[in-house]
């Protein structure tokens, strides 16, 4: 029996769907795998996630940074679809200068994608509050996806 494999990624590739778009999901090490759903922006560099500052994955971050990131793309009837899985170690942006640019590119992904301000929610903010209010007030984590150890990009034939 021949068994087809799925077509891998080149890194122009996964870096294009990286870019594009802008949820995925983040795995956490605990007794059993913890998944959760993060909006991310991409400097080029660097995959940023802005997290709550309260939840099982703040516990999980605590005791063991290293996560597999997944991001996916595809559409109605699957007959496109791709995805990426980074693994890599997750770290809190200190940096006051590197915070700021980055939210502020928070900020700039909603408006261009046109989401939801309930989305703020997610971000440990008011529906209520102005998107500029995640800028001017660190009601969630600013974390970095560091020492990158392996990508994995998948497509469909």
């Amino acid at each position: 029996m021949n068994l087809l494999k799925i077509p891998l990624m080149n890194k122009e590739e996964y870096d294009y769907l990286i870019q594009e778009e802008f949820i995925c999901r983040i795995a956490f090490q605990g007794k059993y795998p913890y998944i959760a759903p993060f909006l991310y922006v991409f400097d080029g560099k660097f995959l940023y996630f802005l997290s709550t500052k309260y939840g099982k994955k703040i516990e999980l971050f605590h005791k063991n940074p290293d996560v597999a990131v997944e991001i996916e793309k595809y559409n109605d009837k699957l007959t496109e679809y791709k995805f990426v899985t980074l693994q890599g170690t997750i770290q809190e942006v200190q940096n006051h200068n590197e915070n700021q640019k980055i939210r502020k590119h928070f900020v700039d992904m909603i408006q261009e994608k046109n989401l939801s301000t309930k989305i703020l929610a997610a971000l440990g903010h008011s529906p209520e509050e102005t998107l500029q209010s995640i800028l001017s007030e660190e009601k969630s984590y600013l974390w970095k996806l560091v020492n990158v150890a392996k990508i994995t990009g998948i497509k469909n034939i």
